[in-house]
């Protein structure tokens, strides 16, 4: 079983169009939220996920319930509320990459607490977390918490995925991502992320300081120019396979899930295991992953592919 941890919303899309003066604006809304499509990603590729998080009583927070019961993500660590659900306006452009507008001020998926702390059952083999979910109160003290007291004998995984239109400050993103980071054996990061939090896309310096710490890989994603691989014993780069983009909302996510689901499918989910392992099973990984990444670009959404649409690995 994979704990995922974090916010959960729905994506309400609009394209650009030529008329940006009308007054009326469609939207398609699309349940989301990095953590939940991770989350529910794991279940289409045949493993076993539960996620833990603060979902709203209100109809949209109905509806996520929903979401996951039919996609088979176990949610006994659910925590149902008041607080409204969070909503993310996303504009794509032309070549399909977002632009985002949040509206999460006291959300649902903000305001876990200590007293919604899991027990962790010992069919739990890992915990991820990520995104927001890092930052917001008190929701971030919640997980830091968690992965402290129940991450030692589980693998920990971490995706920044940073938001700054939720939180601006890039000294309190490093502060708590430099937290979290000190208790992950893998980090998976896009070179965005790296540019924003620390202004070098290439990633390498930074790759080097995780790993001294309990971490022993980190990936740094970089769309179309392949993906990068950091081990303690070296780097590797993965090439990616051209698609025909239709949005890139959800990449990084199927990317998560699809590393999770690689290492389950060869006995790996240990930080022992991961540590071990051999620059070809690492390539293996990642281009599994990227390859699952690749048929989410061809959608519109978060519609993250299913174990038969992909290969062994």
């Amino acid at each position: 079983m994979f704990l995922i941890c974090g916010e959960a919303l729905f994506d309400f899309f609009t394209d650009a169009d030529s008329d940006d003066s009308s007054s009326q604006l469609g939207f398609q809304a699309v349940a989301g939220g990095s953590p939940f499509n991770v989350a529910f990603g794991l279940a289409r590729l045949q493993r076993k996920s539960s996620f833990f998080s603060g979902i709203s009583t209100d109809f949209l927070g109905e509806r996520l319930v929903r979401v996951l019961d039919r996609e088979g993500v176990d949610r006994r660590h659910l925590i149902r509320v008041k607080n409204a659900s969070t909503l993310a306006m996303v504009q794509l452009s032309s070549s399909g990459s977002p632009n985002y507008a949040f509206y999460f001020k006291d959300g649902a998926d903000s305001s876990i607490g200590l007293t919604d702390l899991p027990q962790l059952e010992d069919s739990t083999k890992a915990i991820h977390v990520g995104s927001y979910s890092l930052i917001v109160e008190p929701t971030s003290s919640t997980l830091i918490k968690l992965i402290e007291q129940q991450g030692d004998n589980r693998l920990v995984t971490l995706d920044p995925n940073v938001r700054l239109k939720i939180e601006p400050s890039l000294e309190l993103w490093r502060e708590r991502v430099d937290r979290f980071a000190q208790h992950a054996d893998i980090i998976k990061v896009s070179e965005e992320d790296m540019a924003s939090l620390y202004d070098d896309e290439e990633g390498s310096s930074q790759a080097a300081k995780w790993l001294e710490g309990r971490t022993s890989l980190v990936i740094i994603t970089r769309g179309e120019k392949g993906v990068s691989i950091y081990t303690p014993s070296g780097n590797d780069k993965v090439n990616t396979e051209s698609v025909k983009v239709v949005d890139a909302v959800g990449a990084g996510d199927t990317f998560q899930a699809a590393m999770l689901c690689w290492l389950d499918e060869h006995d790996l989910v240990d930080a022992k295991s991961v540590a071990d392992m051999t620059p070809e099973q690492l390539r293996r990984m990642v281009t599994f992953a990227n390859t699952a990444a690749g048929i989410t670009c061809t959608r519109r959404g978060p519609d993250l592919p299913y174990r038969h649409e992909l290969p062994e690995g």
